[in-house]
């Protein structure tokens, strides 16, 4: 049986590197086979995941010699770290190695729903000339409301800024003397909501963040705000979101990442006709993301198991 099992999809040479070193295991079709995943973590010591893959009992439960889980990402819902814990396995996350594509894609959604030209390919194509319909607004002084103001919140106030935009933030667990507050206004929750112009997630899914962004939260925004979640499905109430897009006291939403992941067209049908981007949890993946995001756990889980 492998020594390292890698479950889903993972940069190439990352994945040759541990396998010059160790038994690996390589299949990104595992995380949609569990019960195949646990018959191969008999002797497994280390286990390597994104997202999708559930470490919680069934699968610890079935890899007695587990020493430690890489997760190619930073979120940890996924996985039981208490557990892992218990049982003396170590998780390491890819902490800071694809902040620069999650801050990208913040500020692109905000560009694109703030400005509305993208949306006409097909109109045009079919020789519409709707000019007046799509004069959209700029990012220039808007402000940018962040919840959460972590390493990836700040990449993300740092590329905002320099177009021009007013930067504000809320993070209870950030003390106000932190430096990091130079560059943002430190608010409450109810106030950032109400003056964002573009309001983006920055905050793990946990029992005080599930559902963050509800009814309540939503009817204090402006009417023509935008919402960009790449954080976590859970934070956001989706239902609560479609009605308020839906009766227009919302301007828009980009959404990567949803309460239940692959969003299904049952779970997709409420956004029909109305101006959100819908993207698959990729946020954090690009090229270059993935090669940092790989490189960093194949190094982090080799030297985990030279150190047995």
């Amino acid at each position: 049986m492998p020594d390292v099992v890698i479950t889903e999809f993972m940069d190439e040479d990352a994945v040759a590197a541990l396998s010059a070193r160790f038994d690996c295991l390589y299949d990104p079709a595992l995380v949609d086979r569990p019960e195949d995943l646990a018959a191969l973590l008999g002797d497994a010591r280390a286990l390597i995941v994104r997202n999708r893959t559930q470490v919680r009992e069934a699968v610890l439960g079935a890899a007695p010699k587990l020493s430690c889980v890489g997760r190619l990402g930073v979120g940890l819902d996924n996985i039981d770290v208490a557990a892992c814990k218990a049982r003396g396995v170590a998780v390491y996350p890819a902490t800071g190695a694809n902040d620069d594509a999650v801050a990208e894609y913040v500020v692109t959604a905000a560009l694109v729903l703030l400005r509305g030209a993208w949306h006409a390919t097909d109109r045009v194509a079919a020789g519409e000339w709707p000019r007046q319909a799509l004069m959209g607004r700029e990012v220039g002084g808007k402000t940018l409301g962040l919840i959460g103001f972590g390493s990836i919140a700040r990449q993300t106030a740092r590329r905002a800024a320099a177009l021009g935009m007013r930067i504000a933030a809320h993070d209870p667990f950030l003390p106000e003397g932190d430096p990091a507050w130079k560059d943002a206004e430190r608010m409450d929750l109810e106030r950032l909501a109400a003056e964002a112009d573009v309001l983006s997630l920055h905050v793990p899914l946990t029992d005080g963040t599930r559902h963050m962004v509800n009814a309540d939260l939503l009817s204090r925004m402006k009417p023509d705000a935008i919402l960009v979640n790449a954080a976590r499905g859970g934070v956001v109430d989706e239902a609560a979101l479609a009605a308020a897009l839906r009766a227009g006291r919302l301007g828009g939403a980009a959404l990567d990442v949803f309460e239940e992941e692959p969003l299904t067209a049952a779970g997709g049908a409420k956004y029909d006709g109305l101006n959100v981007i819908l993207t698959p949890h990729v946020a954090g993946v690009t090229q270059e993301a993935n090669v940092r995001v790989s490189s960093m756990i194949a190094d982090r889980v080799a030297a985990h198991l030279d150190a047995l």
